[in-house]
């Protein structure tokens, strides 16, 4: 029985292609930059985002994509807000937020320059269909939308890698999402949709339970905590896939701008996940030469056993030295 403790061990089944990457166990983490719509509709800001995230060395930067008229309740359209662009309709600030096709061919295209991937979280069955003129490396299940069918069959349809996040979801949805879209081209993530999620009710630990309930699927993170230890704590549990909200600056406006990562903590958060990932290791303990200078001068009493061992080594050697040689 695995414990909680210990992920399973695994193997290629639970590879998943991320465009030109592979994602799962044994291959370098895959870091994702969550601007969503941090943005606040402008192309400037998604550029220096993507900008930020290029440079910190994330993979990939991921944004959403909405129908402002299928996701907004129709009861909300004409109430009013504050926005920093005046006073207008809810509806009018949900298309605000959204870029049309121009806007995306133009973050596709500095993505493209900078080298780093960009794909997004749709919202309704029509967006799927927008994302689709793109060729992204996947799409992504926001934890609010793990109960829509039609959209999960949608994204299904596409052939491509789903990622889908877990937040503010049951055991038992989860199941079912994960029967909808099928278990040989996801990747799951463990998240806690708060914003900002506290400490104590990320419970990481989800990330081996999702291991051992599904053996054959890469299980990731989808952080919306302040801070970076606990993404690193992921990391350090097996989490094979890692997203954090990113801002230019968290004083700006918008819901999400208060748990996003500012870039300077972004490249603190990547050159530490590459950092963890190299001290992990393959979990088959070894004296390194490294440690042969130390043991020599510090080790006062070699141990019975390690006689031995060095006894069976010269035998091994004798052993090779007295064999006769091999002739035609």
């Amino acid at each position: 029985m695995t414990s909680l403790n210990t992920p399973p061990r695994t193997g290629g089944s639970r590879l998943r292609a991320l465009g030109g990457r592979m994602v799962g166990p044994g291959r370098p983490v895959y870091v994702t930059g969550e601007i969503g719509i941090n943005h606040n509709g402008e192309l400037e800001n998604a550029f220096a985002l993507i900008d930020a995230a290029a440079e910190a060395g994330c993979d990939a930067v991921k944004f959403q994509k909405r129908t402002p008229e299928i996701c907004t309740p129709r009861d909300q359209w004409d109430k009013e807000r504050d926005t920093p662009w005046g006073r207008m309709t809810y509806i009018d600030y949900r298309h605000r937020v959204e870029f049309d096709e121009e806007g995306y061919r133009a973050i596709d295209a500095h993505c493209r320059a900078r080298g780093i991937d960009w794909f997004a979280s749709p919202w309704d069955v029509e967006s799927v269909a927008f994302l689709e003129r793109f060729d992204v490396p996947a799409h992504k299940v926001a934890s609010a939308s793990l109960t829509d069918d039609e959209l999960l069959r949608a994204l299904r349809a596409t052939g491509r890698t789903v990622v889908l996040s877990t937040g503010m979801s049951t055991p038992r949805q989860i199941r079912h999402a994960v029967e909808v879209l099928g278990s040989d081209n996801i990747v799951l993530c463990h998240a806690t949709s708060t914003y900002p999620a506290k400490a104590g009710e990320l419970n990481l630990r989800m990330i081996h339970t999702l291991h051992a309930e599904y053996p054959n699927v890469p299980v990731g993170y989808s952080g919306h905590e302040t801070g970076l230890q606990t993404t690193l704590a992921a990391v350090a549990l097996g989490a094979t896939f890692v997203e954090r909200h990113i801002t230019l600056d968290r004083a700006m406006w918008g819901s999400d701008q208060a748990a996003s990562v500012e870039p300077g903590g972004l490249q603190r958060l990547v050159r530490d996940i590459r950092t963890i990932e190299e001290s992990l290791g393959d979990g088959v303990k070894r004296v390194y030469d490294s440690e042969l200078a130390p043991m020599a001068k510090l080790r006062r009493v070699p141990g019975a056993v390690a006689e031995a061992e060095a006894g069976a080594v010269d035998d091994l050697a004798g052993r090779d030295t007295d064999r006769a040689p091999v002739t035609a």
